[in-house]
């Protein structure tokens, strides 16, 4: 059926072709977009406001376990949506009811959303409300284009609706107006899926739906496949992922998504730019595979016949700025690792890593703190959100908890214990621990603290002091030389940030390497190489320095509600499509 509508409608592009008429256009002059159409035309409603509207029902229908009641003013010709449970009673055409509730809108049209209602005129009029939040465009002129997703032709008239990205907006063609011949036209050449351009004026229908009037109309895209069977709220996973447009085109939780992972960076560039980091760029071809312990991808370049790195992490290349003077600096791009698979993790992901001379740890803890509560203002516009079923509060200060005091409370085990690495190998293989005797003492202390303490930290907490054998190129603690000066930001059980007092000490921090060496002859393939470019760089002196990295893609995931990474990322990595 697929093929017979691709070549129906390749057949149609060339008749059209033939008669002189261009199916993909080069321009269409548009006046205005659907989004300001809205914006000026329908005003917020307030959502906590309660309302007694009283009217007479005109229309009752079903949808899921509510009814959707067309309800009409006594007395002028508008009308609101009302929806009520159907387990509040029955509603027939023609009865005088006072339906109480609050304000929403439901596709576009303003609704009233009904916990209750009274018999009788006790409540205001229908009029009263329409006048307040439903402006009358008093058939202002526009141009507007979309993807025409609805077209009803009913044999003098048709309804359908274009929609981008913002939203969609009813269009209505009348034979009335456009004649025969252009009507015609336009029932024969449109197909719900293409891209069209309108021209006319902007009204009300009786149900209060803003519309435009069609006075001309211009094909400006045909689209050659049918959008999917029940493309409305499409579900197939798959599906979505690998044709991302359709997914855009079919759901508008999809479209909020992306809307909101853009308004989250725009804040986050806000907030450092406010502190006074500046914008860098770094390289994302590396010769040396380090900043972060990763597996890394490996390519290569053919002019100058050597191996190159997918960066892990711009780390190194940051710090290397510090020490040329830049004191406050940050990057947001793509990282890459050679990694698995699954609900958080993507082989290439966004982070943003900033750093800046003269702070430490406690300065950023702080600084996140804050920068946290800004994105969720600016992007949610709330500091209480619900992820996974979980409900999380930002706007308290946010848990500190030493990693060995967790692992303590947890096992009843301290820090020396878990520093012998036989006696933590002999423990992890108790508690079950997967491939236990084969981990490195450093894969089996991170093994043990997600296993113990991460699948419980629900609301935002700072785990600090991490052991200096998990952290390479973080500082050794003031006041524990076992320990260095880092935290991660832990949320419903996933990291989303990691910082370090840096580690400015070359010679220390060649050692450091020089340990990361022994841990990759030991089969730890995410262990890191020396960076000898990076250790000159210290020899010259990096002043004391805090840096910090936030994953993107898992912060968008906590704003949106989301329960897989590829939800947030516009085109994850899939296996290849098979015929």
């Amino acid at each position: 059926m697929s093929e017979e509508i691709i070549e129906s409608r390749k057949a149609l592009v060339e008749k059209l072709k033939e008669k002189g008429v261009n199916p993909y256009p080069h321009k269409f002059n548009i006046t205005t977009t659907l989004d300001k159409i809205r914006e000026k035309y329908e005003k917020p409603v307030d959502k906590d406001k309660i309302y007694k509207i009283t009217g007479k029902i005109k229309r009752v229908s079903k949808r899921e376990d509510k009814y959707l009641i067309r309800f009409a003013d006594l007395e002028k010709p508008v009308e609101i949506l009302v929806l009520i449970s159907q387990e509040k009673g029955k509603f027939a055409p023609g009865q005088t009811l006072t339906f109480i509730g609050h304000l929403d809108r439901l596709d576009g049209k303003l609704t009233l959303v009904s916990d209750t209602f009274e018999e009788g005129e006790t409540g205001e009029p229908v009029f009263s409300v329409k006048e307040v939040y439903d402006l009358d465009p008093n058939r202002e002129k526009v141009s507007v284009a979309g993807r025409l997703i609805a077209l009803r032709d009913q044999g003098k008239a048709a309804f359908g609706h274009i929609q981008d990205a913002d939203g969609k907006l009813q269009v209505y063609f009348r034979k009335d107006t456009l004649g025969d011949e252009k009507y015609s036209e336009a029932m024969d050449i449109l197909d719900v899926g293409d891209i069209v351009g309108v021209e006319g004026e902007l009204f009300r229908t009786m149900t209060g739906e803003l519309t435009v009037e069609v006075k001309d109309f211009k094909l400006l895209a045909k689209s050659l496949r049918a959008l999917p069977e029940k493309w409305h709220g499409l579900k197939d996973v798959e599906q979505r992922y690998r044709h991302r447009y359709l997914d855009l085109i079919a759901n508008a939780k999809a479209r909020e998504i992306f809307k909101i992972r853009s308004k989250a960076i725009k804040s986050l560039r806000e907030f450092l730019e406010s502190k006074g980091f500046m914008e860098v760029e770094t390289p994302i071809l590396q010769t040396v595979a380090s900043g972060a312990m990763a597996k890394p991808f490996i390519t290569h370049h053919n002019a100058l016949d050597i191996d190159l790195y997918l960066r892990i992490a711009p780390e190194l290349f940051l710090k290397m700025l510090i020490v040329g003077g830049f004191n406050r600096v940050y990057e947001i791009g793509r990282n890459f690792r050679n990694e698995g698979i699954d609900t958080t993790h993507n082989p290439e992901f966004t982070m943003v890593e900033f750093y800046a001379a003269y702070l430490d740890y406690n300065d950023l803890m702080e600084l996140t703190e804050e920068l946290f509560r800004k994105i969720l203002m600016d992007t949610v516009g709330t500091l209480k959100i619900t992820w996974e079923g979980q409900e999380l509060d930002f706007s308290k200060p946010f848990r500190r908890l030493p990693f060995f005091d967790a692992l303590k409370e947890k096992t009843g085990k301290d820090k020396d214990f878990f520093l012998d690495e036989e006696k933590a190998r002999n423990f992890a293989k108790e508690v079950g621990i997967p491939k236990a005797d084969e981990l490195t003492h450093i894969k089996l202390l991170d093994k043990l603290f997600e296993h113990f303490i991460e699948e419980e930290l629900i609301q935002p907490t700072f785990v600090i002091d991490f052991p200096k054998i998990l952290s390479p190129l973080a500082k050794t603690h003031r006041k524990d030389p076992d320990l260095v000066e880092r935290f991660e930001l832990i949320v419903n059980k996933q990291e989303l940030a990691n910082a370090y007092t840096e580690l400015n000490d070359p010679e220390d921090q060649r050692e450091r390497f020089l340990q990361q060496l022994k841990e990759k002859a030991a089969g730890d393939e995410e262990a890191m190489d020396i960076d000898e470019n990076f250790l000159m760089a210290l020899e010259y002196g990096l002043p004391p320095t805090g840096g910090e990295g936030i994953g993107i893609d898992r912060l968008v995931m906590m704003l949106t509600d989301s329960p897989s990474i590829r939800e947030v990322i516009l085109f994850p990595t899939l296996r290849p499509e098979q015929d």
